[in-house]
């Protein structure tokens, strides 16, 4: 498999609470390609994190691109405040809703990216229909809701799956524009396969391995020398 350039998201969830504007000048600072931002509702996960306000706090703070995961019930209902603090991309669980395609769509009507995440439990037969939907797609691989956790290595084979499954339906990550403007010759960016839970030196090499293309790490970046870390993330596109 050809090697991609691969993009780094610290999870600000692993930051400072109390310093969310140093924490995120820190990570831009370091190198990182963007911020991943949790907000959890305290039901769809028993976790509770950071509010619309504090999203916006961080906005003020930095211009990196800012990656909002939400972990609640009811998504359609953040996408407004969310978009309004300046998310640049919003991800919501399958599992949270019914209405999936509508969010999607309404998260793209937003004009930021649309991004569906899955659980570890989820059947991987869930993912291809939305992959056309969707700028990217998250692949936990913790069970969500709390940091820290133990890297789960079956989430690899969805990894795969979903990378080889892009590659032989020829699905991009500028599907839409592709399709708006009817160019063959616009440049197809590969599509963006997050991974979020338990990411470190030794489980990004596999999550790349098997066609990860963004990494979203929490506790190994925020533990040491952040820029370091980041470095050597990066390298494994190289």
């Amino acid at each position: 498999m050809s090697k991609q350039k691969i993009r780094i998201f610290p999870s600000i969830l692993s930051g400072d609470y109390g310093h969310l504007a140093e924490e995120a000048k820190r990570i831009e600072k370091a190198g990182a390609d963007g911020i991943h931002v949790d907000i959890m509702d305290g039901h769809f996960v028993r976790n509770l994190s950071f509010s619309p306000k504090a999203l916006a706090a961080i906005n003020r703070a930095t211009d990196l691109f800012l990656d909002v995961h939400i972990m609640v019930y009811n998504p359609f209902d953040y996408i407004e405040p969310l978009t309004i603090a300046g998310a640049d991309s919003i991800t919501f669980h399958f599992e949270a809703t019914e209405d999936v395609e509508e969010t999607l769509r309404y998260i793209r009507k937003c004009n930021i990216e649309a991004g569906l995440a899955f659980s570890p439990s989820t059947s991987i037969s869930m993912i291809p229909r939305y992959l056309p939907l969707c700028d990217h797609i998250l692949l936990m691989t913790v069970d969500p809701g709390f940091g820290g956790q133990s890297f789960l290595p079956q989430v690899l084979e969805k990894i795969t799956f979903v990378r080889e499954y892009c590659n032989k339906h020829s699905i991009y990550k500028n599907m839409s524009e592709i399709t708006k403007n009817k160019s063959k010759l616009m440049p197809h960016i590969p599509f963006a396969i997050q991974v979020d839970g338990g990411i470190n030196k030794k489980t990004a090499a596999q999550c790349v391995s098997a066609g990860a293309n963004v990494l979203i790490s929490g506790s190994y970046l925020f533990e040491g020398n952040m820029k370091q870390k980041i470095t050597h993330l990066k390298e494994l596109s190289l």
